[in-house]
């Protein structure tokens, strides 16, 4: 006969991975506005609302956040150098051309 399974064991190792995995990411997010050079230099406010519309305009233009995938692309293939700061029409904040 087999042993059963301690199913409260399991759900408590995998919510304690869960938690770790969501600690790892809000890290990775911390870094990934400094290694874009001058994102760390805006308030926290500029910032979430920069992030705000961003989602908002994903949700209204799809060809935003295309144009958006390839420069953050460009951006890691480039080692996460600050380049390419040039207005491309790709601002998330919903300026004329994005």
């Amino acid at each position: 006969m087999r042993k059963p399974r301690d199913i409260d064991a399991e759900l408590k190792t995998l919510q304690e991975k869960a938690k770790q995995l969501k600690a790892q990411r809000t890290v990775q997010l911390g870094e990934l506005v400094g290694a874009t050079g001058a994102a760390d230099a805006l308030s926290i406010e500029a910032l979430a609302g920069v992030l705000l519309a961003a989602v908002e305009q994903a949700e209204s233009k799809p060809e935003a956040v295309a144009r958006w995938v390839e420069r953050g692309t460009a951006f890691f293939q480039a080692g996460g150098k600050k380049g390419g700061r040039k207005g491309t029409g790709n601002d998330p904040a919903g300026s004329p051309g994005a």
